[in-house]
Parts: C-alpha cells; structure tokens; sequence
C-alpha cells in the first residue's frame, strides 16, 4: 500500500518527522518497506535564465535558447510561443526521468543541437497547463536545483501490509493509525447528500441471485455528465500512489478506492440492457472479455455482474469492455457491494487477476462502507463531469452481517500480555480505534468493533490490539520460570540416544525415512498372507500413490535409501534407523505402534586401500555389531539361534538368525532374500537386523555392578572337537557357561573348519576356555582336570569325537 504524506494531511495533520514516523508505523503493526519523495525525478531539473534567442535556421516554429545554468551555458532547441529573454524557466537536463516516464538525451533538431529541455507545467507534473513553458519566480537562485527551489518535497509510504488488516488498504486507514499514535482526531472528508424521494428506482433495478457471493449491492445513477479531463488535484493525488489518470468519472472512482479502501466500479448506463443489474453465479464455460480486451473462460462459482441480457463485469475482479465509460458517455450508473471474500480469491487467482479491487475484496471490505464510499463518489462525479445526481440509491441487503460484541477478560489479556493495565486503560486503547466498549462484570468489557475491522473475532484479537496500542516496546520482557535442579531425562528418550551414538561409533549412518510407504511394500517382502505385517492403515488423502499406506516394517525404507545411494555410486552402506511402524486394529481404533530399531550393512567389510583388499561384508559381520550393541548397553545373556525357514520370507533360508536375551525374542537379523533385492531393483547383496525396542527397554539392567581388577593370572586351555553340522555352535558354548565350574572367567570360538580329512557331515570346531581366580593362582593340573572334565561332558552330550 503506497500513500503519500501530502494526501495523509488532509485526514491527519502529521507532527513528527518522517523517519519517526515510518518507525512508529512500524511498531504498530504497519511494516514500513521503503520511503521515497515524489518529487526524487527532479534531481536533473535547475532553474536557468534565457540569456539569448535566434530563430532556427531551418525551421519557423523553432527557436535556439542559450541558458545560464549558474556555471555554464546550455544550447537549447525550443518551440514554446512564450518564451522571451531574461525570464527564469525550469531546465531538465539529460538524463532527467521526466513524470511519463521518458528519458531525456542529447539530441539534434533540425540540424541544431539541444542538450536539455525547458518544461511546461504538465511535463513536469505540475499542473495541466501543456500550452507554453512554465515561468518561474525572478528572485529564484539560477542554476538551484528545481525541487529546493520550490520546496517541493512530499514522502511517499509503502507499506507492507499483513493481509488481516484490509481496513489499512486505505489513506483514511493508515491516517487512522497516525491519528492514534499521536493522540490527534482523525478528519473525515465532509460531504452531505441532501436528497428527497427515490427516483432511481424508475431507471433501474438491482436483483440478487447468489446472495452468498454477493450479500449487498449499492448503486447511485447521475445523468448527463461530460467526460472530460480529471482536474489537477485529482490527477495528482492518483498519481502519488502510482495510479495513471484516465478521465474524470473513471478517476473518481480509483480516488475513493484509495480513500475509503472500497472499490467501486462506474457503468455506462446506456449499454446496460433493460437498464437493470443482475447479481449472478457464471455458467462453466461461460465466455466473458475484460477490460484487458482478453476473453476469459469462467467456472461455476465465479461471480458476474449482468444487465438485463448479458455479462458486462467480474464481480469484485474486473469490468467488462461492453460497459465500459467512453468518451460519449452521458449516464452513469455507479456499483457499490460487498462480495464473499473466499470467492473473489478463488476467482482472481482461477483467471490469474490480481487487480486493485480484488486484492480488497478477496481480504474483507468494510460492510457498512458500501453507502458512504458511493456517496462520496457520486458527489464527486456530479461536480467534476457537470452532472446531475438522481435522488435516491438501491441497497440490496439480503444477507446482513451481523455485528459482533465480544467478552474481554482483563485478567486474561493481562496474563497474556505479561501487562498489569486496568479496565480503563484497555478501554480507552481500544476506543481510540473507534471500538465501542462498556463494562461487564467486575473485571471484563464488552466490547463492539467497528465494521472496517473485520479481522476481530475473538478475544485473543483484541488483546493484540491492546498490546499493539500501547506499544510492543512497553511490553515489559520476562523468562520463564525454570526449576534449578537438573531433570532426570526419561529412560525411552535416553535410550534412543545411547543407541544412536553407539551405531554411529560403529561406523553406521543414520537415515529418517516417511512412515507412508507403497502399497506392495509387504507383496515386496514376500509376506505371507496370514503376517501381522499385512494388517496395514491405510491413508484416506495420501500426498503420492507411493505413500499411500502406513508402514508396518522398516525394511523397506532402508532398502529404497540404498537403491538411492547405489544410484549415486555409493556402494558401501551402513545405515539404521529408530521409528515406529503401525498396525491396523480396526477402521474406528487408533493403529498399534511399535518402536523397532533397523540397520543395513551392504559393500565391502572395510574400504579398498593400499595395503588391505576389499573384503564384502557378510552375516557375521553384522551379528558381530548387534553383540557389541548389547554389550555396551551392558546386556548380558544375548543369544541367536536358527529359526524355521518360513518365519523369515525376507531374508535367506539359512543365513538367519532370532535374537534373544533371558529367553525374550527381541528380534532378527539376516541376509536379504535374492527375491526381495530383485522387488526392489538391488543386485548386491545386503544384510539386515531388526529389534524391538519396546522391549529391549525392559530388559535394560537399571544398575550396573562393577568387577574389580583381577590380580591372579588367567589360564588358557583350547578344546577342538568334531561334531554335527547341524548342532549350533552357541548351544555347546552355553553347555560350558552352565557347567557350574566358577573358575571359568570367558570362553569363545576361535575356529570353524569342514573339509578333508573331516567325515562328511561334520565339522570341527575350537573354542579356547580362559579360566581363572579370585583368589589364589592356579595350579596347571587342578586347570587340567576341569578341563578334561569339560571335554568328557561335551563329548557324551554331543556325541562328538576328537580329532585324529
């Protein structure tokens, strides 16, 4: 919104400077984005003197000017009839951006050379007098610059306006806020209709038909009026906010735009068929040519302003060119309404029309507004265009507005304000923006806004008004009030962060996928028809078809970030990731959650470097990160053990594992099944695990004992024994922890071999026993027998041999 001050003194007589008062705008609400003077074009222009006048050799209407310029003497071409010697004129010189836009240079006419230009009042802007140049005051200082020399200067606003307050889309808006921040009277321009009867409703009629789109239509008619040429003033004012003039009814209309802040739109009479108005929603497909000469195809809903036969504009967007005013315009018929906000917005940004009077409409015109603005419009018009006003107005209002009283509580506006002001002091805030407040009960008011403020609607509209009003800058600043001992952060949320260091220590990156995935994510799985898994929600308004449903596992996300990062020539991957997958539990019932851990290890064990080859990761690599999670967590009793190929259809028969702790499935690990890889356009080859969270929090030990140092020397002692392929390597390892001997401190295997000259069907195995004391050293033969009391046990229960 652009206003100038020259135009905000005629509502409010300004007292502080501009830079002031740019800021105190600001402060209340009305950003202020630049200032600029109005009259900044003249910078180039100087007051010279004609010294001296020749004709021009070659034409007869011309005449060649020598000006003193204060320092120099400027050649000049000119064809003004009143020009003479010794008299003081305005001289732009090149480069001089005159008010039309136009650049003057250099330039030869006729022959001759003219280096600047002597102005007339109207190619200066300063009037319309276009017949001679413009002669200026003799006791003026030659060579001055032309603006100082007159004192010409008037600052022009912009502001940038939040689109709540539409009431500032206005002069008298923003010099309401002026008169506010200073504590002066705001001047309503004075004008007073004194009319008897109601003849226009002989001439025309208005019918609303959408009376959702269009609650209140106002229209005035004058007669015989003389199109012609705005006068000075007004070209003026338009011109300030950056408005071309047109002609003076077209002129008028644009002037109480910018005043009041109500678009108003001027038809010419006789083109409108029968002489009526109909209010009417378009047909689709409907054609319609604009002001702009442009045919735009309407939609339904769109609103039209017709005759008695035809459209002749947009309501609230833009006139028609079949009613526009043209120079043989002898009867006008002005329109005034209120338009449903929503709709014109729709509507504008459908035809790509952002005008003057949709930008208002679209954020909500004052209601009540209709009938003053046309007032003031039509007797304008009348004393411009030497026309006469038809007694009497249409004012269809067949849905009134109603006029909101709202309840504020001074307790609760000081309490969100951080403010202790009394009743009286938010009363007279808001009474000083025209709000209509009386006392409630002991501590509150009601309070009536004004029409133009239709962004107020609850309390909490009002508290900002009163905080905006006495100042954002009054508003004493404080800090919450924060408890001085520490707080114990909760358990899950801790957990979460150990694990995710301790991932990212073993090399492990983490990613965050979307909790919406494809549909055939499970059929990508090769779930079973009868997995919990398949129990998915899905989304009623999903954003793609490949976010259509909740996931239900977090596979699939980290094998879709792998095919990214494959794609981008990152082939070694190590990922994971903590989110929660849900299940369906029924269409009325919020879903189950779950909070799962994941992670993925695709690529080489170790990058490729001089002096080690790249080695691919394998499946005990990974089981080799899930036990060093557990033992940092300090998780004791971790076991894996085999499963039935047909509890994992996304990992390979045979190279999968559960996870255990005290007996409690926590979850799995494995290689990816080639078929899954293949859904999901993988050709290397990944391996994943998979823990419930839920319950790994329970299984956290709260204390953590401390082991002291041992000062005794430990005792090795390996057994290599040949068993079955088929008996797990952890159930002989548990048989030996079990065993009861106390001297035994870590056992573990150190080698796994099958081949000649080991039988077909078994393999052997080594695991070294490290034993020691608490208490005393030990001697080799007590070690030995233990030792080969292990042994005959693991023999016989086994069914074992030892090697050749």
């Amino acid at each position: 919104m652009k206003v100038s001050l020259s135009w905000l003194n005629d509502y409010v007589t300004i007292e502080m400077g501009i830079d002031r008062l740019a800021d105190e705008l600001t402060m209340a609400g009305l950003e202020v984005e630049t200032v600029s003077d109005r009259y900044a074009y003249l910078e180039n222009v100087i007051v010279s003197r004609i010294d001296h006048i020749d004709p021009h050799p070659n034409a007869d209407k011309l005449q060649l000017c020598i000006l003193n310029a204060g320092d120099r003497s400027v050649n000049v071409v000119c064809g003004a009839p009143n020009v003479k010697t010794g008299m003081l004129v305005p001289l732009a010189l090149p480069g001089s951006v005159l008010p039309d836009g136009s650049v003057l240079k250099e330039s030869t006419i006729r022959g001759s050379a003219s280096f600047g230009m002597i102005c007339s009042e109207k190619e200066l802007g300063f009037g319309t007098d276009a017949g001679g140049i413009m002669e200026l005051d003799p006791s003026l200082t030659i060579g001055e610059k032309l603006a100082k020399a007159l004192n010409l200067s008037d600052p022009v606003i912009e502001i940038d306006l939040t689109p709540n307050r539409p009431d500032c889309l206005s002069v008298i808006g923003i010099a309401r806020e002026i008169a506010v921040i200073q504590k002066t009277k705001l001047k309503y321009p004075d004008f007073i209709i004194s009319e008897t009867g109601n003849e226009i409703k002989n001439f025309s009629s208005v019918t609303i038909d959408a009376p959702d789109l269009c609650p209140r239509y106002v229209a005035r008619l004058l007669t015989d009026i003389k199109i012609k040429e705005s006068p000075f003033w007004l070209q003026e004012r338009l011109l300030s906010v950056g408005l071309r003039p047109i002609n003076n009814i077209v002129d008028t209309t644009n002037f109480v735009l910018m005043e009041t802040g109500q678009p108003l739109h001027a038809f010419d009479f006789d083109q409108l068929a029968q002489n009526k108005i109909i209010v009417r929603s378009a047909r689709k497909g409907e054609i319609f040519t604009t002001l702009d000469n442009k045919e735009r195809r309407l939609s339904k809903n769109m609103l039209m302003i017709c005759d008695g036969e035809k459209p002749v504009a947009i309501g609230g967007v833009m006139g028609g060119l079949n009613s526009e005013i043209e120079d043989t315009t002898t009867r006008v018929l002005i329109e005034s309404a209120y338009f449903n906000p929503m709709s014109i917005r729709k509507t504008s940004k459908k035809l790509g029309l952002n005008t003057e009077a949709s930008h208002r409409f679209e954020r909500g015109i004052d209601p009540d507004g209709t009938v003053s603005s046309i007032n003031r419009a039509a007797l304008l018009m009348a004393k411009l265009s030497e026309g006469k006003l038809v007694p009497g107005m249409i004012d269809e209002y067949p849905n009134k507005i109603p006029v909101k009283t709202i309840s504020l509580s001074v307790n609760a506006t000081n309490r969100l304000l951080g403010t202790v002001f009394k009743r009286n002091e938010i009363k007279n805030y808001l009474e000083s923006i025209e709000f209509k407040v009386s006392k409630g009960d002991s501590e509150s008011l009601r309070v009536t806004h004004p029409s133009f403020r239709v962004d107020i609607t609850r309390p909490q509209d009002l508290m900002e008004e009163v905080a905006r009003l006495s100042g954002y800058n009054n508003i004493p600043t404080t800090f919450p009030a924060m408890p001085a001992e520490a707080v114990t952060p909760l358990k899950p949320l801790e957990t979460r962060n150990r694990i995710k260091q301790k991932m990212v220590g073993f090399g492990f990156s983490e990613t965050i996928t979307y909790s919406f995935i494809h549909p055939s994510a499970c059929d990508h799985l090769r779930l079973n028809e009868n997995d919990p898994r398949r129990k998915i929600v899905k989304i009623l308004n999903p954003l793609t078809d490949d976010q259509a449903v909740m996931r239900t596992s977090l596979v699939p996300g980290l094998l879709e970030t792998m095919h990214r990062n494959i794609s981008r020539q990152e082939i070694n991957i190590k990922l994971f990731e903590i989110g929660r997958i849900y299940f369906n539990t029924g269409n009325d019932n919020q879903p189950d959650e779950s909070e799962i851990l994941a992670g993925l290890w695709s690529g080489s064990r170790f990058p490729a470097s001089w002096h080690q080859k790249g080695i691919d990761c394998d499946f005990f690599d990974l089981k080799g990160v899930v036990e060093e999670l557990f033992s940092s967590l300090k998780m004791k009793d971790l076991e894996f053990t085999g499963l039935p190929d047909k509890s994992f259809t996304y990992t390979k028969p045979g190279f999968s594992s559960g996870i255990y702790s005290k007996g409690e499935y926590l979850g799995m690990m494995g290689e990816v099944h080639p078929g899954v890889l293949e859904n999901f356009n993988l050709k290397q080859s990944a391996y994943i695990f998979e823990l419930d969270m839920d319950k790994l929090q329970t299984l956290l030990p709260d204390i953590v004992q401390f082991n002291p140092v041992p000062i005794y020397p430990s005792v090795p002692r390996d057994i290599t024994i040949i068993i079955d392929k088929n008996i797990e390597s952890r159930t002989i390892l548990k048989n030996v922890e079990t065993a009861g001997e106390e001297w035994i401190e870590k056992l573990y295997i150190f080698d796994i071999y099958d081949g000649d000259p080991i039988p077909s069907g078994k393999r052997s195995i080594s695991f070294r026993i490290i034993y020691r004391s608490t208490e005393r050293t030990l001697e080799d033969e007590e070690v030995n027998r233990v030792h080969k009391i292990i042994t005959t046990r693991l023999l016989k229960k086994f069914k074992a041999d030892l090697p050749a």
